[in-house]
């Protein structure tokens, strides 16, 4: 624990202890059932990473309502029924320790519906959304507030707003897809206006003792995207609205798959320079830094430099769940690395698959698709891919 004192120092978000620096970032691997009802394998996965020694766990990607599910194995908190399986699964994370955060999203045009929802009929794929009118925004608005106070309700510490990976609400701040002529289009005022009429409507739902953290994307990392000169004065807005931290990520779907970006993220800390500028923006706001941070020397530097206050790990958690407790000297063993050259868990749910690592140990893998019903030779084919 002396190597990386900073990591594994405590720090007070909103009111809530956390006993160090380690956060799992969302991490989406389409465990949910098909009704978007949490299962076993859901909670299992969840135990897990909560036994990580990591301080708090955010669940990621939870619908706010039936027209913004990006996956047909995406929880869901869009009605009271979903409520029994969120409550074990806060308990379940809690019950290991940690805090437990729940993120609420609304996919928007990148929804798998037939019909989707955006600011602008901005094409998609062979999708053309449909522009959200008046009674759209009404009843997205009220979704993620209804959403919210489920996720309140259901026992979780803190919920978490997805304005990141090119969703909904980075839909009408950017103006590459934002192409309205109304009050919700062309300055960047208006481009923020929605989705800060969601974080305030949220706020308004859970009350003022409840923390409301906001997954942030700084930059889309495209050539006519959204870039940190506008994001860095949506986050002085957000700070405004006092929400309890910055969880800062950059690119897009329109992004991910780019040679330059691919490039870049196989690059160790490759987001820490962007949650940097936007921890400078907003300095009175704690911010969370992502992106393939592998080493926790990485780590102890992000924050011993003051690019970030706390660490977010996801597919390097997914690798290896002991990542944190290796970290600290809990275990001799080292840590199992996230392969850059890999991205077989991306592959696995883009195609509607639950996820799995090309690290894990053979016997895992094993018993892990076994419990899928999913013969060795079918996921042969997608690690050979």
């Amino acid at each position: 624990m002396a190597d990386y004192p900073t990591l594994f120092s405590p720090f007070r978000l909103n009111g809530l202890e956390l006993s160090n620096r380690i956060t799992m970032a969302p991490f989406y691997a389409g465990y949910a059932h098909a009704d978007g009802t949490v299962s076993p394998l859901l909670l299992d996965h969840y135990r897990e990473m909560a036994r990580s020694g990591a301080a708090m766990i955010v669940v990621e990607n939870i619908g706010v309502h039936e027209t913004g599910l990006g996956s047909p194995f995406m929880l869901r908190a869009d009605h009271d029924r979903y409520l029994p399986g969120l409550e074990r699964l806060a308990r379940t994370i809690q019950d290991e320790g940690a805090v437990a955060a729940a993120q609420i999203n609304h996919a928007g045009r990148f929804a798998y519906t037939p019909e989707r929802l955006a600011p602008s009929p901005f094409q998609t794929g062979e999708v053309v959304p449909r522009e959200m009118d008046a009674g759209d925004l009404e009843t997205v608005r009220r979704a993620y507030a209804d959403a919210a106070r489920r996720i309140r309700d259901a026992g979780f510490d803190l919920v978490e707003i997805h304005g990141g990976t090119g969703y909904l609400l980075v839909q009408f701040l950017s103006a590459r897809t934002n192409r309205r002529r109304d009050a919700y289009g062309g300055s960047l005022e208006n481009r923020m206006r929605f989705p800060l009429e969601v974080v305030e409507a949220v706020r308004e739902a859970v009350g003022p003792g409840y923390p409301v953290g906001y997954r942030f994307l700084a930059d889309e990392c495209l050539p006519d995207g959204l870039g940190v000169e506008e994001t860095a004065v949506y986050a002085v807005e957000l700070e405004k609205r006092r929400v309890a931290y910055l969880s800062v990520m950059a690119g897009t779907y329109d992004s991910f798959f780019l040679p330059d970006y691919l490039a870049r993220e196989k690059q160790q800390g490759y987001m820490a320079d962007f949650a940097a500028r936007i921890k400078k923006a907003a300095a009175g706001t704690p911010v969370i830094a992502a992106g393939r941070i592998q080493d926790p020397e990485t780590a102890e530097a992000i924050l011993t430099e003051g690019k970030a206050d706390l660490i977010g790990l996801a597919r390097v958690l997914f690798a290896d769940p002991l990542w944190p407790r290796k970290a600290k000297g809990e275990s001799a063993e080292p840590i199992v690395r996230c392969e850059p050259t890999c991205s077989l868990c991306m592959k696995r749910v883009m195609k509607g698959k639950p996820a799995f690592c090309s690290q894990w140990p053979k016997e895992k893998r094993e018993a892990f698709l076994a419990r899928c019903n999913e013969s060795p030779a079918e996921a042969e084919k997608d690690l050979a891919e």
